[in-house]
């Protein structure tokens, strides 16, 4: 490859941006972001904090023009290395699906519709897409993915797991990544996966007491405080209690066994969901000491680095909310380094 070719840089636009997850993937990747949509304020102010270069569209996507974009960043159609995005999800989650149906009725599922117009009009070399495995079937990705091939893109589609590759939880997702100018495919999984206890254990207690984020407190009962104390350390559940040892409301549920369960220090975290900072709605709670795991950990552990910004006065329900729809930056990175391989290889030719 020649030199100028090297230096030469690969821009990327972030749709439905959050709080800057894919973004962040995406730099630390060598990609120059050049743009990114986010609708929801919270996670507008938290994007400005991270990634201040970036130039934020603070609206609803279904109002803006790819185009005028374009005339915006002085681009034409072509130009954009990647493009790449997460519609919200909320309609395919698996929570939500449980009667079988490939979705429910939601008009977020419809946005896949906008991220294809964008990808028409704009025309990037590549593009990704991250998403919830169910996904995959509905017809209005089917839909897309026929789009992309009238317009001349290789796509290819896996569900992965990102603890292989390098993110400390266990999450399984849809990653559809497009090229136009070669057959794309995923990056290859880790040598190993990443430990809670690799994350987490060795924080510094010094520094964590001056993180404003690790330390917004807990309010429980007692009860449920007693409760916590008697789980066993490094993995229990509350099921090794013993009907005696349960909370009433606990006895009549029979699913989600995860409830008021520990993480392992030696395996992978469950998924991190927006529930991360409450223990009633998963195993949330830290597997060793008598707490659920704080906002600081859960974004640890969601691959964001210890100084990513959040503004507690947000309030923990919404950063919990940003945290856990967040995507999880190392899984970004290595499928977007397997996108630039194929990109730097076509500047060769």
């Amino acid at each position: 490859m020649k030199k100028n070719d090297r230096s030469v840089p690969l821009y990327a636009m972030d749709l439905f941006s959050g709080c800057g997850g894919l973004s962040l993937g995406l730099r630390k990747s060598g990609f120059t972001v050049v743009a990114a949509v986010e609708i929801d304020q919270k996670a507008q102010e938290t994007y400005q904090m991270n990634h201040p270069a970036v130039r934020l569209y603070s609206q609803d996507i279904r109002q803006l023009d790819p185009i005028r974009v374009l005339s915006d960043l002085r681009m034409k159609p072509g130009r954009l290395d990647l493009l790449a995005g997460c519609p919200p999800c909320q309609g395919f989650s698996s929570l939500r699906t449980r009667k079988k149906r490939t979705s429910v009725k939601d008009d977020r599922n419809n946005l896949v519709a906008d991220f294809m117009r964008f990808v028409a009009a704009m025309k990037p070399k590549t593009v990704m897409l991250e998403n919830v495995p169910a996904l995959a079937k509905d017809w209005r990705f089917l839909r897309m993915r026929r789009g992309l091939n009238m317009l001349g893109y290789t796509t290819v589609v896996h569900v992965l797991d990102a603890a292989d590759y390098s993110v400390p939880q266990r999450r399984k997702r849809l990653i559809m990544l497009a090229s136009i100018l070669h057959a794309p495919a995923p990056a290859r999984k880790a040598r190993r996966r990443m430990t809670v206890r690799e994350a987490i254990a060795g924080l510094g207690e010094r520094l964590l007491a001056q993180d404003k984020l690790h330390n917004l407190g807990e309010n429980r009962s007692k009860e449920v405080r007693d409760l916590i104390k008697k789980i066993p350390k490094n993995g229990g559940s509350r099921t090794d209690l013993g009907s005696r040892c349960q909370l009433e409301c606990h006895k009549r549920m029979d699913g989600f066994k995860d409830v008021y369960g520990r993480m392992a220090w030696d395996d992978v975290a469950p998924t991190i969901t927006s529930g991360c900072h409450n223990p009633s709605k998963g195993r949330f709670l830290h597997p060793s000491q008598n707490r659920a795991i704080t906002l600081r950990e859960a974004a640890i552990l969601q691959g964001f680095p210890r100084g990513y910004r959040f503004n507690v006065e947000h309030g923990k329900e919404a950063i919990a909310l940003m945290i856990g729809n967040a995507l999880p930056p190392p899984f970004i990175k290595a499928h977007a380094n397997a996108l630039k391989k194929g990109l730097l290889l076509a500047r060769c030719r």
